[in-house]
């Protein structure tokens, strides 16, 4: 379709669009709302919209008193709305795009989603709109599913459209980063292009560090957690030689954290789960593949994190036969399902191939957990364990402790598997 030029005088009815209300794009939306801004909350599903409008989302406190603010109040005047309709996207002015990037079985990107959100936008593009993707990808995605097909449609980009990058930085469960007070990266085809988009982001974000490029802006965020996959492996690996040494990785840790400059303190655990870690830095080892360029170090990394819960479950094994209890038939229980605490996530969490794993092992496996109701592994449904200190359990695998949990129980199980090396108190554990 043809593009019809903006007019001098063009007006939109929200300052911004919000697609995929996730995990990033729900708290991003209420931020911006929070900040005066009329936001446009577009889902295809419609049961997550109905989970938003019930207030069932897992939201940090502050942002579910966001969110009942906004149900209370944005849908009569306008400033907050809740759609599933994409021909609604020309209503705003600003498009951000908001939607998971996971990886497939073969460790290849999955842009499904992303395509998928992408190509609604560019139909919907009018002029004097700005579209902005902020999910995690590889180098020169944005060019690919935005600027080329904007092209196509007859845009002139950074003249009657605009586009950018500028990647997600929400810790999800942590209320110690706020979005509002971390820096947000923008990297734009023009000028015009980041100014546009970091006066949108000024509103939710502590400020705005602009690159010279959308490719840098993306490459940023590869780094960025491809930096945390290669501590956390080294970190790990640590905690592997200190056991063997009869050392406390975590006082050793925490004594080198006390160095005031060259380092940065990361702590082992039973492997890394959600949105970022396990998924991200495979976006630039495929695009390396792809140019048959070697990067042994990444590639390393990422082998060792993966491993990470097969080593669970051999510990889990070894801790058995101390106590000459075969993993045939022991009952195991796992403390905790999320991927971290604080969060109802278990998207890429650990825990579930530890499950699958001790299963496939013989053990017969149950879970406990405050914030996950059920899971699914291997096709088969798990619902979490309510009273676990009523159960005599030949071995607890502490995976995951969220904030406030009550962990006192654990005193009384012969065996403790200890993955998170935080419960030192407990004299009779073992750890990873």
């Amino acid at each position: 379709m043809p593009v019809q030029r903006a007019v001098a005088d063009a007006s939109f009815a929200y300052d911004t669009a919000v697609v995929g209300l996730g995990y990033v794009g729900l708290p991003t939306a209420l931020a911006l709302h929070d900040s005066g801004l009329r936001v446009l909350g577009l889902d295809v599903s419609e049961a997550r919209i109905a989970d938003i409008r019930a207030g069932r989302a897992d939201l940090l406190a502050a942002d579910r008193q966001r969110l009942a603010s906004a149900l209370t109040t944005g849908p009569d005047d306008g400033s907050f709305v809740l759609t599933s309709e994409a021909g609604r996207l020309p209503e705003a002015e600003t498009v951000l795009v908001c939607v998971p990037t996971p990886i497939d079985e073969h460790l290849a990107p999955d842009l499904t989603a992303l395509r998928a959100a992408c190509r609604t936008a560019v139909e919907h593009a009018v002029p004097g709109q700005t579209l902005v993707l902020t999910s995690t990808t590889y180098v020169g995605c944005t060019r690919d599913l935005l600027v080329g097909p904007l092209r196509e449609r007859g845009f002139e980009v950074g003249v009657d459209i605009f586009v950018a990058f500028a990647p997600e930085r929400i810790d999800p469960g942590n209320d110690r980063h706020v979005q509002q007070q971390v820096p947000r990266v923008v990297g734009g085809v023009t000028s015009e292009c980041v100014k546009r988009t970091a006066a949108l982001l000024e509103h939710c974000a502590g400020s705005v560090h602009a690159v010279s490029s959308v490719e840098a802006a993306e490459m940023t965020k590869l780094y960025e957690n491809t930096f945390r996959a290669v501590n956390i492996s080294m970190a790990n690996e640590f905690a592997d030689i200190s056991r063997g040494l009869g050392l406390d990785i975590t006082e050793v840790i925490t004594a080198a954290a006390t160095k005031p400059y060259g380092f940065m303190p990361f702590f082992p655990g039973p492997g890394v789960g959600g949105h970022c870690i396990p998924c991200d830095p495979h976006y630039l080892l495929w695009q390396l593949r792809g140019d048959r360029v070697s990067s042994p170090l990444i590639e390393t990394a990422m082998t060792l994190v993966a491993g990470r819960p097969t080593k669970v479950v051999q510990r889990a094994v070894e801790v058995l036969a101390e106590r000459e209890t075969c993993i045939v038939g022991a009952r195991v229980l796992i403390r905790g399902v999320a991927y971290k605490p604080g969060v109802a996530d278990v998207r890429e969490s650990p825990a579930l191939e530890i499950i699958e794993r001790l299963r496939r092992a013989g053990a017969r496996v149950w879970f406990t957990d405050e914030l996950v109701d059920t899971v699914r592994v291997a096709g088969v449904e798990l619902t979490s364990v309510v009273e676990p200190g009523s159960t005599d359990w030949d071995l607890v695998i502490v995976h995951t402790v969220h904030p406030g949990a009550d962990v006192s129980w654990l005193s009384a199980v012969p065996a403790v598997l200890d993955t998170t090396y935080r419960l030192g108190e407990l004299t009779h554990r073992s750890v990873l």
